[in-house]
């Protein structure tokens, strides 16, 4: 049965399939069948000295500062199914994640490890959706399906100053790929601050046929008040001037209403929720992340958000551009937009035919770090 991007759920497990499984981790680095668990010298094997080959000899892999690991490089036809990864030590927006399909140069996936997975922060939080899921102990799990015809190839650059240590399994099929699936890409971005008026863009640049899928965001907020008034947008196939899909607002867009917060709209009233935000997560939609002044030098708020597009991928023939505003309200004026000047990193999340553009040059590692 040929892989065909319809993805694997409750209805067709019992469907057999031809499809061969396989996995890679530090105990087996090839995925070949019959060879994990197979290492005598990894850096666990110490700890195994009494016990011998076949005894977590080989957990996890150390990247040196400054150095760039391959994590897997998969020959054939097939797609990834899952990337569960645990970072010990390091920070997460300077460990680089890319990944390159069928031997293009260019990668289609350049991401901070911990925005990928939904945390951008370098703080945990717990992520539960059907895509990403971030567990107790900073696990991180992927679960987006990643398409591949000849080869698949994904590194980790460390761009920090220590050692970082890798726990990581990358389990995938070899398979046949039907002709009209396309490939994953994430692309990171970040501005801080936003000038004055200007627009955030969370994607552009994007030439072929394919799907948006999904968009995260790292909001640091650097001003008092509400901060997200702002409309998303999505140019469609030559759209100019103005888009196809326009939203009502960043907190409309990420499926929550009236500023995440439950006791906004009935402030005043008898039994009315106590005011503030409430984090949360759904298959699709979620704010796991609210991050609070503490009175001291953590001194403005911070939130992250995930929009899963999977029952409702946003479908482009030949182009794509994705923007979002940064808006808040005047205090000296009635009912007035104050445009934002924040700290703003996104990723967006789509597939698409090859070849990849070009992305935007990855920030140095000072721009790219939380501040």
């Amino acid at each position: 049965m040929a892989f065909s991007g319809l993805g694997t759920h409750l209805g067709n497990l019992a469907r057999l399939s031809s499809a061969q499984t396989r996995s890679i981790s530090p105990e087996n680095f090839s995925g070949d069948k019959g060879a994990g668990g197979r290492s005598t010298d990894g850096p666990a094997a110490n700890a195994a000295r009494d016990l011998g080959q076949g005894w977590k000899v080989s957990p996890y892999v150390k990247i040196e500062p400054g150095a760039t690991f391959e994590l897997a490089d998969i020959k054939g036809s097939g797609a990834i199914q899952q990337i569960w990864m645990t970072l010990a030590r390091g920070k997460w927006r300077h460990t680089i994640l890319r990944a390159y399909w069928d031997d293009q140069e260019q990668p289609s996936i350049e991401c901070p490890t911990g925005d990928f997975f939904a945390c951008g922060w370098e703080r945990y939080a717990q992520v539960t959706s059907l895509a990403v899921c971030v567990n107790p102990g900073r696990a991180f799990n992927c679960y987006w399906e990643m398409p591949f015809r000849e080869r698949a190839r994904l590194t980790m650059e460390n761009l920090s100053d220590e050692t970082i240590y890798v726990y990581y399994q990358i389990n995938y099929a070899l398979t046949e790929v039907a002709e009209d699936v396309a490939y994953f890409h994430a692309q990171f971005r970040r501005v801080n601050p936003l000038p004055y008026k200007e627009v955030y863009t969370i994607l552009d640049g994007v030439q072929g046929q394919g799907q948006y899928v999904g968009t995260y965001m790292a909001w640091g907020v650097n001003n008092a008040g509400w901060w997200g008034e702002g409309e998303i947008k999505f140019f469609i196939d030559g759209d100019d001037e103005f888009p196809t899909i326009c939203g009502t607002g960043t907190e409309d867009y990420f499926c929550g209403a009236y500023n995440f917060d439950p006791g906004g709209m009935e402030r005043g009233q008898a039994g009315a929720p106590p005011p503030g935000y409430v984090a949360f997560n759904t298959p699709y939609a979620g704010m796991p992340q609210v991050m609070s002044p503490d009175g001291l030098y953590a001194s403005q708020q911070r939130f992250g958000l995930y929009r899963w597009h999977i029952p409702d991928p946003i479908r482009f023939q030949q182009d794509l551009r994705v923007t979002i505003q940064a808006l808040g309200w005047r205090t000296h004026k009635d009912r007035q937009y104050l445009p934002l000047q924040d700290d703003i990193a996104s990723v967006a999340f789509w597939y698409q035919t090859l070849p990849t553009a070009v992305f935007p040059t990855l920030p140095d590692r000072d721009y790219l770090e939380v501040i």
